[in-house]
């Protein structure tokens, strides 16, 4: 059973922004399925993956002048900050830090971001 489905709800009608989204949703609900010991490359996609989609949303925020970029590049600093702290849970061999942020944090944490400023993002960028 997947974690997090893609749905609409889960969109935000911007295609290059959707498709980031997508293949988040995919790597993380690959982890939530994958044995302890394909677990730690998994999580390490899943962060590079995290890391080029944010730079990407970035660029757009500077790109459309996006007027709560200091907030939303904010947030993705943090959020790679807790994927920074548990890679090294993960490198050292605690699996299990590493599965309850999956399953405990980050789908809180997206549905959220999307619904919030990743939707008005897309918004500002699709008025201009």
């Amino acid at each position: 059973m997947a974690l997090v489905e893609q749905t609409n709800t889960r969109t935000v009608g911007y295609d290059p922004i959707d498709q980031d989204h997508a293949e988040f949703i995919s790597l993380l609900n690959q982890l939530v399925a994958s044995s302890n010991a394909d677990f730690p490359a998994l999580f390490r996609q899943l962060s590079e993956h995290t890391e080029q989609h944010f730079e990407r949303e970035n660029r757009l925020m500077q790109a459309f002048a996006f007027p709560a970029e200091t907030e939303h590049k904010g947030e993705h600093h943090r959020v790679l900050g807790e994927f920074k702290q548990f890679q090294g849970r993960v490198d050292k061999g605690m699996i299990s830090f590493g599965r309850s942020f999956v399953r405990e944090r980050l789908p809180q944490w997206f549905e959220l971001h999307v619904a919030t400023m990743d939707s008005a993002l897309a918004t500002h960028i699709k008025n201009q």
